[in-house]
């Protein structure tokens, strides 16, 4: 048994046709794209991870001036 009921056969069948159908130059630039945009999501989300946070005392909070001007 493999994956959910599909045996080792039938997977190596359907790899087949697959690489019939699309062709080895095809689905290698498919894999380098599909890297490529992974890589960049990682890359997107460790850059959110170092970004300052609002009011960590870089830049002062408007909404205190304002809240004091209102009273």
């Amino acid at each position: 048994m493999g994956i959910g009921g599909i045996s080792v056969w039938q997977l190596l069948i359907i790899l087949v046709i697959v690489i019939m159908l699309f062709g080895t130059k095809r689905l290698s630039t498919l894999g380098s794209d599909l890297g490529n945009a992974v890589k960049g999501f990682r890359k997107s989300m460790s850059d959110d991870g170092e970004a300052p946070k609002p009011g960590d005392g870089t830049k002062p909070d408007e909404s205190a001036d304002t809240a004091a001007k209102d009273k």
